[in-house]
């Protein structure tokens, strides 16, 4: 929850503003505005203060513990012009609530935290626990000072400056041989950590748990928690719990994963009793129906790459019998693609999460055009891997194979990455060893449509007209079925220098359906400084006037020129109903 508090008139309608847009996420405190402070911070996550940044740096002083527990706070200026991200910027989320008041107040955010201010990833923002000397390691990341990089495999973690060079697996330090440099592990191992060491805890383990029926909390956690201390693995690292089927609302497991802060992943007995394990037994299997469950459940979790740290162990109570059971199976680093639309070019049409997934990005693979298009959205130390035209099958392998590599990889492109773009050649390299996020972007038919009218009011279609990959003879029968369908068409590809004669014979067969006066648009470079739009009709259209960079949309009949603008009318009797 955001607790609002405000002094003045003008700072209470600029919190009523923001109440009104987030109702759900914020609450209002009113009252003398020390006590609202007081109340708002011992309740709430994060606070949005309307007071001058003075006046809220005494308020908050006597009531700062802990940056770690402290809620983020943000300051708006009695005019509303910034958003000052003033409190607990990585830890509370000051610096992203920063930036989304800004957003839905029209204010500038304001963001002094270092990492933030020159593009490094800040080692507590990468959504993986840490231990260690993190103001250490951050200072000679953004010193330029070497910091060496020791991991046991390679996680998709975001770009780090090029004085992040990688070292090899993680070593201990010990009294006697302290590293002079800074250190950043990644590591699921427990690693003794000198002055300036830091250990990312990357979500490699999965626990899995068998358990009679009753049995305690405290059982099933401290098993867990010896059986990971005697193999020297960092509690940190657990990603998940994993059971059968029936024991999903065990209350034991339940509450030794709340414990842990990780949830609980269950199957079915039948597909645990087709896992090959090291140890099965006769009881779970005439209990559950699986001859095992602890290393079953585990082994299951992190599929075929999976390897079995620590095999099933019972646990010890004292006087009774055990109840509970575990093993640890580490899973293998799993990469990750992101496929981004880039939109048509202009840069306010690439959107909000394109840019994320751009900054998250160790790797970047694109046309070199599209690259230069983006290249100052990239963080310090991305590598880059870019190609000329036609190369878009060995792009699409490149991004896959460093996804598979254990990289945070983006492939780029333009429009929306799965129309006519690289998402289709990558997904068809990609299986199911990566993680694939889809990045949507705004395409080159929708960039014309808007600067046209709204040629696409009801059904449409869009058609390349390029018979590199695609024999004319199909193409050719996709156009006359949209002829005969009486769509909208909108024609990608549709002209170039050694394809001239396929856009004149696509009018020629739509014309066969429609008449002369069919309304047509030609847009070239939508969206772009240099980008040119006429209106046209399918008798008059100059085909000579189009080339690659050029999109070519084709009303139906029902199309109309009307004030200058291309509109296909909805249909479904709105207009007439609109009338009445």
């Amino acid at each position: 929850m955001i607790g609002l508090i405000s002094a003045t008139a003008a700072g209470a309608s600029a919190r009523d503003r923001l109440a009104t847009a987030w109702p759900d996420r914020t609450r209002v405190y009113d009252g003398p505005v020390r006590e609202a402070v007081e109340r708002a911070f011992a309740e709430c996550d994060q606070l949005v203060c309307f007071l001058a940044t003075g006046a809220t740096v005494r308020l908050l002083a006597p009531l700062l513990a802990d940056k770690s527990t402290d809620p983020g706070v943000v300051c708006v200026d009695e005019a509303g012009r910034y958003a000052v991200s003033l409190l607990g910027g990585h830890g509370g989320g000051a610096n992203s609530l920063a930036k989304e008041v800004g957003s839905t107040l029209s204010a500038t955010p304001v963001i002094t935290t270092a990492t933030d201010a020159t593009g490094i990833p800040g080692l507590d923002t990468l959504g993986l626990p840490f231990e260690g000397a993190v103001a250490t390691v951050t200072r000679a990341m953004l010193d330029g000072a070497p910091v060496t990089l020791r991991a046991d495999a390679v996680w998709p973690l975001p770009p780090l400056p090029p004085n992040v060079t990688a070292g090899g697996v993680p070593t201990p330090s010990t009294p006697e041989t302290v590293r002079p440099d800074a250190t950043l592990l990644v590591s699921d191992r427990v690693v003794p950590l000198g002055p300036a060491d830091v250990v990312l805890r990357p979500p490699s383990l999965v626990v899995g748990v068998g358990a009679s029926r009753g049995v305690g909390v405290d059982e099933v956690y401290g098993l867990v928690v010896d059986v990971l201390r005697d193999a020297g693995l960092s509690a940190l690292s657990v990603g998940e719990l994993a059971t059968v089927d029936a024991k999903a609302d065990e209350p034991g497991i339940v509450g030794a994963a709340a414990e842990l802060g990780v949830p609980v992943r269950t199957y079915p007995a039948d597909v645990l009793a087709s896992v090959d394990v090291p140890n099965p037994s006769a009881a779970p299997l005439a209990a559950v129906g699986t001859p095992s469950v602890a290393e079953a459940a585990a082994l299951a979790a992190t599929g075929r790459d999976g390897e079995l740290l620590v095999p099933k162990r019972k646990s010890s109570p004292q006087g009774r019998p055990a109840m509970a059971t575990c093993a640890v199976v580490r899973r293998a680093p799993r990469g990750r693609l992101a496929v981004i639309g880039l939109g048509p070019g202009a840069r306010d049409l690439v959107t909000p999460r394109a840019v994320a997934e751009l900054r998250r990005a160790s790797v970047l693979v694109g046309l070199d055009q599209y690259v230069d298009q983006i290249r100052d959205l990239l963080r310090p130390g991305t590598r880059v891997i870019e190609s000329g035209l036609g190369r878009e099958e060995e792009r699409a392998r490149t991004a896959v194979a460093e996804a598979r590599a254990g990289h945070a990889v983006a492939l780029i492109g333009s429009g929306d990455a799965g129309v006519y773009a690289m998402a289709s050649p990558a997904l068809a390299e990609a299986a199911d060893d990566i993680e694939v996020v889809g990045v949507p972007g705004v395409t080159a038919a929708l960039a014309a449509a808007a600067i046209l009218g709204a040629p696409l009011g009801h059904d449409h279609v869009s058609i390349s007209l390029s018979d590199l990959h695609t024999p004319w003879e199909v193409i050719e029968r996709r156009v006359r079925a949209a002829a005969e369908a009486d769509i909208v068409v909108t024609f990608y590809n549709p002209r170039s220098r050694g394809r001239d004669w396929q856009l004149p014979k696509a009018l020629a067969l739509l014309a066969e359906h429609r008449t002369g006066t069919t309304p047509v648009g030609v847009v070239r470079n939508a969206s772009r400084p240099d980008g040119t739009s006429h209106l046209t009709t399918l008798a008059l259209i100059d085909p000579t006037t189009v080339d690659m960079m050029t999109v070519v949309t084709v009303g139906n009949t029902a199309t109309r020129e009307i004030a200058g603008r291309m509109v296909t009318p909805r249909g479904y009797r709105w207009q007439s109903e609109g009338a009445r």
